[in-house]
């Protein structure tokens, strides 16, 4: 039975890229060595970072004012390394709190300047995106969440404002076009759209570095990184190689302009029975904000009882993954890049079946 993988991560991949990748495992381009042993200095790898990075410039549309790294550590270790180098000790920063990522990134500035927390959903669970509120004009940068994998909420839009924006993109990276000059930093760990665990993608501007009155340790400075290629200390080898790969999916796939009209075609799907379904409530209160990525969702109030029953239903179809966050129960529907619109059907299909058996 075909099992469609609704994790939120380590998430779905594409097929050709994991085919591509189990061959590597055994035989990297025919060197009769294996991806998994090869040395990180040699050519043979050189050439797969080349390529990884050229594509993420090429996806991006990255100018040269950008540097590409492929790092380890995940978001956790951005939340502190992005304020180390960009936040002065006499500096403010802005932050949106809007999920427990983006408190986690807040709680980890703070030990490198002033935080200024601009805009938060947080009394009302985060099941909303906050807007029109002031960044003051000090604000060094204004840190976003852009999506959050949790409550299932995603910015469609960014907020108005002339700092630049530093931006954990971890679980939607890659699945739109965005204006990439509204950012002096992306971050993203990449379990979800870009590859397995283990590797964190950072596209910084490299004139936004070099402005702080501290010492960086070394491994913590992104000048090291971009002054060593990526290759100051052993890199991830398998996880950059795999990375590449599906950039270059992505790339043969039409591009970030394809990805976003498909993404929004399995959200529209499964909000659409969300919302018909009576045996089924959306979580995100401001539909507006609702993710593309993550889908979250309860049993109607007095149907508590069928959770059960829905998870075998889930499960007999070959549905994984869609058991909710530990922290807020329910259900989420994570749909990344290489989900098919037909695995979400499927899913759909569960979910009228339970409204007819129940309903």
């Amino acid at each position: 039975m075909k099992k469609h993988n609704f994790s939120s991560g380590p998430a779905i991949l594409p097929a050709s890229v994991m085919e591509q990748a189990a061959q590597a495992v055994v035989d990297f381009n025919g060197m009769g060595l294996s991806i998994l042993e090869i040395s990180h200095r040699s050519p043979e790898f050189s050439a797969v970072l080349d390529e990884a990075e050229l594509l993420v410039r090429d996806i991006a549309q990255l100018s040269d004012d950008y540097a590409v790294l492929f790092l380890q550590g995940g978001a956790s270790s951005q939340f502190f390394m992005t304020a180390m180098n960009l936040l002065g000790d006499n500096d403010m920063a802005a932050y949106a709190d809007t999920g427990s990522w983006s408190a986690k990134a807040i709680k980890e500035a703070k030990n490198f300047g002033k935080v200024e927390v601009v805009s938060s959903s947080k009394e009302q669970n985060y099941t909303f995106i906050p807007k029109g509120y002031e960044v003051p004009a000090n604000a060094k940068y204004l840190h976003l969440t852009s999506n959050n994998t949790i409550v299932g909420t995603q910015y469609h839009s960014w907020p108005e404002t002339k700092a630049p924006i530093v931006a954990d993109m971890s679980s939607d990276i890659f699945s739109r076009p965005i204006d990439i000059e509204r950012f002096d930093l992306i971050y993203a760990g990449a379990q979800k759209n870009i590859g397995p665990a283990g590797l964190t993608l950072v596209i910084v501007r490299k004139e936004a570095l070099g402005k702080v009155n501290r010492n960086i340790p070394t491994m913590l400075d992104y000048r090291t990184h971009i002054s060593k290629k990526s290759t100051f200390n052993t890199p991830p080898v398998f996880p950059i190689y795999v990375a590449m790969l599906t950039f270059r999916w992505i790339k043969a796939n039409g591009g970030l302009s394809a990805m976003a009209p498909k993404n929004a075609a399995k959200a529209q799907l499964i909000y659409q029975e969300i919302d018909a379904n009576p045996l089924f409530a959306g979580t995100v209160s401001d539909k507006a904000d609702r993710s593309h990525m993550n889908a979250t969702f309860v049993l109607a109030p007095g149907k508590e009882d069928l959770q059960a029953p829905f998870l075998e239903m889930c499960k007999e179809a070959g549905c994984v993954g869609v058991k909710g966050h530990r922290s807020v129960g329910g259900f989420r529907a994570s749909m990344y890049n290489a989900m098919d619109i037909a695995s979400v059907q499927v899913l759909v299909d569960v979910m009228k079946a339970l409204g007819e058996r129940y309903g």
